[in-house]
């Protein structure tokens, strides 16, 4: 099985040394996502392109879809390379490759060559377009826009029949420029941004400001390692949380009504500010954007930004809401953004929309900054790996795991649609539905009530979550399936 991977446009446009060093990190970071599927996996570039081998063809869609989301590729095709025999051997394969699709359809051939030969491209392609038109009944050769497009490459004595081109991610491969810190509330704009800054090649560790709520917490740990694990790599990259209870309790004994956001925004940047260190970031990143709520005013983000010397980040600040919602589905983070349960501990009724920095020192100048300084004190840094280890530990114990049904259970599959879609999970002998975990409560008065229910998620953590959910709501006939 072999793949060969083309870079983002702007990456060929770079200084030669700029070049080298972009197509060896995303040389490094295809090897690390692809070695948890295959440990012996061939990861090799040059000049124009990637090629990845692996002799375990059954990994194919593994593969692809792995491939796709890694910033840095333009985008790649899957190819069955040969021995270059002959024009007549070419068109044999291509029988094989692209018979079947080319029946009753327009098409033409588009040949590539590399090294010297006795025949030329287009030599080429009429004699391989001529003979699988004549061979497998097609309608006709059309050189512009066919229905169906046969790409092969010959490269010196090798030949390549491109089966299949799936496009990339585009960006910068990740890691390629300084590391940032996002700051995280697990919305749709958060999670928007943060994927922005990473399919620009920056390295982007999460910090979380919890405001009082554990279950914001955990849903904000589930997103954060859900774009690591699909975006990030596999890169080694930080999660902080930082306790900010008693700040949110110091701004609303302390500091009027009106400056409340933006005070509470101010503590966030002066935290994140100190905290860029533990994970040498270079820039702070957030999902603001003009006048979306009142502390995003221009007046608001300048008093706001005035707290910090660090460079602050923000990647949707002309963007319109629905926009950012769109891309939250496209890349998979609108599930989880819709059912966050956020913790709004500071909501101004007469929030102001055009803060002087003269009112907010007066404000501040009440604020007992120890009570921020504990805070950063006690800000938990984790590996974005060991996010998910530390979110089960909250519910060893509490709900029932079942290894192997042996009764009426009725399992439900609770993931993420798209890994749901692209792994769908079959039990011998057992009912299985599919429910994702953010519709998980408004369809759940909807199933029988004698019926024992098992949640499957995969790891364990996030059925363990729901089921406690759903027995602190007195629903007793439910579990965890973790075979």
């Amino acid at each position: 099985m072999k793949f060969i991977v083309k870079f983002f446009a702007e990456i060929t446009i770079k200084s030669r040394p700029v070049r080298k060093a972009f197509i060896k990190q995303l040389r490094h970071n295809v090897k690390l996502v692809l070695k948890k599927y295959d440990a012996d996996v061939t990861v090799s570039g040059n000049w124009d392109f990637i090629e990845v081998f692996s002799e375990k063809d059954e990994l194919r869609e593994e593969f692809i879809q792995s491939l796709s989301n890694i910033a840095g590729i333009a985008h790649f095709q899957y190819v069955r390379e040969f021995p270059l025999v002959d024009l007549d051997d070419i068109v044999e394969q291509a029988v094989v490759s692209y018979g079947d699709v080319i029946k009753d359809a327009v098409f033409a051939v588009r040949v590539k060559r590399v090294g010297h030969h006795d025949f030329t491209s287009v030599d080429a392609e009429r004699h391989i377009g001529g003979c699988l038109k004549a061979r497998c009944g097609a309608l006709a050769v059309r050189l512009k826009n066919p229905e169906v497009l046969v790409p092969i490459d010959i490269r010196d004595n090798r030949v390549w029949m491109i089966e299949q081109r799936v496009e990339g991610l585009g960006g910068y491969p990740l890691g390629s420029q300084d590391p940032v810190l996002s700051l995280m509330s697990g919305g749709y704009d958060s999670t928007v941004s943060s994927y922005l800054t990473m399919s620009r090649g920056l390295k982007t560790h999460f910090c979380f400001f919890n405001l009082g709520g554990d279950a914001h917490e955990i849903g904000v740990k589930q997103v954060s390692n859900f774009l690591w694990e699909k975006y990030g790599s596999a890169l080694n990259v930080k999660f902080i949380t930082v306790p900010f209870e008693a700040v949110v309790g110091e701004i609303l004994t302390k500091v009027d009504n009106a400056e409340m956001g933006v005070i509470l925004k101010r503590m966030m940047l002066r935290a994140a500010s100190q905290l860029m260190s533990e994970v040498g970031a270079k820039a702070l990143v957030t999902g603001e954007s003009v006048a979306q709520v009142s502390s995003q005013t221009l007046m608001n983000l300048k008093v706001i930004d005035q707290v910090t010397e660090e460079l602050v980040l923000r990647p949707l600040i002309t963007t319109n809401k629905q926009v950012i919602i769109d891309k939250a589905i496209e890349i998979g983070t609108a599930p989880f953004a819709a059912s966050m349960p956020e913790f709004c501990g500071v909501i101004s009724v007469k929030p102001t929309t055009r803060a002087k920095m003269h009112r907010v020192d007066k404000q501040e100048s009440n604020f007992d900054f120890a009570v921020l300084e504990q805070a950063i004190e006690n800000a938990q840094v984790m590996s974005i790996q060991n996010v998910m280890d530390d979110v089960a530990k909250q519910y060893q114990g509490e709900v029932p795991v079942v290894r192997m049904p042996v009764g009426d259970e009725v399992i439900i599959d609770i993931r993420h649609p798209d890994e749901a879609s692209n792994r769908p999970l079959r039990v011998s002998g057992r009912p299985v539905k599919v429910i994702p975990f953010f519709a998980l409560e408004s369809n759940w008065s909807e199933l029988e009530k004698d019926v024992p229910y098992l949640l499957y998620c995969g790891k364990g953590v996030m059925s363990r979550m729901h089921a406690s959910y759903l027995l602190g709501k007195g629903h007793e006939n439910v579990g965890v399936y973790l075979p």
